[in-house]
């Protein structure tokens, strides 16, 4: 039997598990509710694995999953460092900074026919742009630190 068949005959048989465990579960199955996930990660990890030990496919078309968490585990104080960088201080004080001033704006615009009618226009246009088209604006406008991920924000 080639490898190729093992491959699909491992997927078949796990779909089919995970089938019958979803047709099956009801509330008081606590283990169908824990059980599905866990089955599904390894219905997805196990034959990819096994696919690129059997077919030798090379690390830099498609690396093992094993390899993808030592790269993970060795890169945890970068990929940390990054994380407090990009999500901490950029995109949680953008949105600390926007909500409020999105919120004044939205009750200053209601109340004022004045600003209605100069800002509802601007407004509207800014809401259609891509934000790969304004990001590289912002970018320019703040320079390349959480500043300008905030205004994105």
């Amino acid at each position: 039997m080639s490898p190729l068949w093992a491959v699909v005959g491992v997927r078949l048989l796990q779909w089919a598990v995970i089938a019958a465990i979803a047709r099956s579960r009801r509330a008081d199955r606590q283990w169908a509710r824990g059980g599905e996930p866990v089955l599904f990660g390894t219905a997805v990890l196990v034959p990819w694995r096994g696919a690129v030990a059997v077919f030798e496919v090379s690390p830099v078309i498609l690396p093992a999953p094993t390899a993808i968490a030592a790269a993970f585990a060795a890169s945890a104080g970068i990929l940390r460092d990054d994380w407090a960088r990009t999500v901490a201080k950029g995109a949680l004080s953008g949105f600390a900074i926007g909500c409020p001033a999105a919120f004044a704006a939205a009750a200053a615009i209601d109340r004022s026919e004045f600003l209605a009618r100069g800002l509802l226009p601007v407004g509207n246009f800014v809401a259609a742009l891509p934000i790969v088209g304004t990001a590289p604006i912002l970018v320019g406008w703040f320079g390349f630190d959480w500043q300008s991920k905030a205004a994105v924000v």
